[in-house]
């Protein structure tokens, strides 16, 4: 039996709580939208929600906010999609901001930094989880289990580019349903039957927009308007030649190239960040990915730090504070606002490319590849917090994560009691030791 159809007001709920508790960089977010909506509430089916993550995927820009922002229009139309993009990043704005403020005055942030600590294995007992789920769904034969692991193994341990390993398996993924379709089954398309049977159980969405040049050039001439217009503004209002105005077009064009992730552009922007502009040095700019991985959201988030501080350290005739909330938040517009165009230009040809046998045979592969990635993000972040220390392991973060893991999948806890729980657990376990 299908769910009914949430209304606006329901949805918004929802992605107002996914972006309180959407810890643990794009892995995380994701697992914790496939948890919700294709596992718990039923709003996306299974086929869906892995079609439109390949989507987003070869978008530049965070791919988690992308997904929520794709999702919510498929459920509302525009005003879905605007909200759950809203939603997603908007808590992250403020305690991001909060977290700058305190560093910039205080530097330190004492007990909260217990919470964050909790919180490190509550994300990889959710990562993991959501990489077997998802694995087990979407590899359906060997070959994609090879594909998957093959992916996994270029990007680890080869360190191969992200563009090129979903280009790679793109192309496997057309000629492999050619030579041995069995192996590689095509990606089942509103025509089919076996898709209908794969989506029973699941909300009926409403059919898509049809793609015309008259909303495209709408859609692309409206999101231009309201990302440059406030750009231009600050240029107008604090010199074209200042620091705001400087990181307006600088991140702008940042978000452009983020394909791959966060972690893909970070190394650019911190070189541009710290030692060409000298908005921070590299302390503090370690400083700010330490918050922004510790915090909801996504990891690109950290942008928003290097414009607070870039302010805040030249504020060119504001106070401090002024000019560092100025930088912030045109930090954060110009990251994002280009998320919404990728994603209301794009949208309305998911739909249509699931009924394309070549393109269809084509996602299967980046289907798999996409699995391999995941993996990558849920070793990289485990590594990460299992051993802050080289050669030192964090015990606590192993048993708290092994706890979180057995109480998700064999009792069923849900992500926001473990998300709390474990961050309770971090918070006591700093006060006993020190």
């Amino acid at each position: 039996m299908s769910p009914e159809h949430p209304t606006f007001r329901e949805a918004s709920r929802y992605w107002l709580k996914l972006g309180l508790i959407s810890f643990g960089g794009p892995a995380g977010q994701i697992a914790i939208m496939h948890r919700e909506l294709v596992e718990k509430r039923r709003w996306i089916s299974e086929s869906h929600f892995l079609h439109a993550l390949n989507f987003c995927l070869l978008l530049p820009g965070p791919e988690a906010q992308q997904l929520a922002t794709y999702l919510g229009w498929r459920l509302h139309g525009a005003k879905g999609g605007i909200a759950a993009g809203v939603l997603f990043v908007l808590p992250s704005v403020f305690i991001l901001y909060g977290l700058s403020l305190l560093y910039m005055t205080a530097g330190s942030i004492g007990w909260i930094n217990g919470l964050f600590y909790g919180l490190v294995p509550a994300v990889m007992a959710i990562v993991a989880a959501a990489v077997l789920r998802i694995g087990r769904k979407a590899l359906k034969t060997p070959a994609l289990w090879i594909m998957a692991m093959a992916s996994f193994t270029a990007i680890f341990f080869g360190h191969v580019s992200f563009v090129i390993i979903i280009a790679a398996a793109a192309f496997i993924g057309w000629l492999g349903f050619r030579a041995l379709p069995k192996q590689f089954p095509m990606s089942q398309g509103h025509g089919s039957s076996s898709h209908a049977e794969d989506e029973s159980g699941y909300l009926q969405l409403p059919p898509t927009p049809r793609v015309t040049w008259a909303r495209t050039f709408t859609v692309t001439s409206l999101c231009a308007l309201l990302w440059w217009l406030p750009i231009l503004l600050a240029g107008w209002w604090r010199g074209f030649g200042s620091t705001l105005f400087t990181q307006g077009v600088f991140f702008s064009k940042a978000a452009l190239v983020t394909f791959g992730g966060a972690y893909a552009v970070l190394p650019y922007v911190s070189q541009q960040a710290v030692e060409h502009y000298a908005w921070l040095n590299h302390g503090q700019m370690m400083s700010g990915l330490a918050f922004a991985e510790s915090t909801p959201g996504p990891l690109i988030m950290v942008l928003q730090f290097v414009g607070f501080v870039g302010g805040w350290q030249h504020p060119e005739g504001m106070s401090p504070i002024a000019a560092a909330t100025c930088g912030a938040l045109l930090t954060s517009w110009a990251t994002f606002l280009p998320c919404f165009l990728f994603i209301f230009l794009g949208a309305p040809h998911v739909e249509q490319l699931r009924e394309q046998r070549a393109l269809s045979a084509a996602l299967t592969g980046i289907t798999a590849a996409v699995v391999g990635v995941m993996l990558n993000l849920a070793v990289q972040f485990s590594l990460h917090a299992l051993w802050p220390v080289a050669g030192k392991l964090d015990a606590f973060v192993a048993v708290v994560a092994l706890m979180a893991f057995i109480a998700m999948e064999r009792f069923k806890l849900g992500v926001l009691s473990a998300i709390g729980t474990c961050a309770l657990l971090g918070l006591i376990w700093r006060l006993i030791a020190g």
